[in-house]
């Protein structure tokens, strides 16, 4: 598909930190990747919510990633 995914600051921030860990470093960052954009954004995609060449924003709201249609 062809689509466009942009990522706003605060929710790679979030990301971030949730993916960092003192002792393995970066290594939960797939993980945390995985959790936040790519399982929520394939179900979106499955419903139908987004459709081939959509521009999609992911935002932070209230601790949550929240995906929307841009253009």
């Amino acid at each position: 598909r062809e689509i466009i995914l942009n990522v706003g600051e605060q929710a790679l921030d979030y990301i971030g930190n949730l993916g960092y860990d003192p002792i393995y470093g970066a290594r939960p960052l797939k993980r945390a990747i995985q959790d936040t954009l790519e399982n929520p954004l394939s179900k979106a995609l499955l419903s139908g919510q987004f459709r081939n060449g959509d521009h999609i924003q992911a935002t932070l709201e209230n601790g949550t990633i929240i995906f929307q249609k841009s253009n």
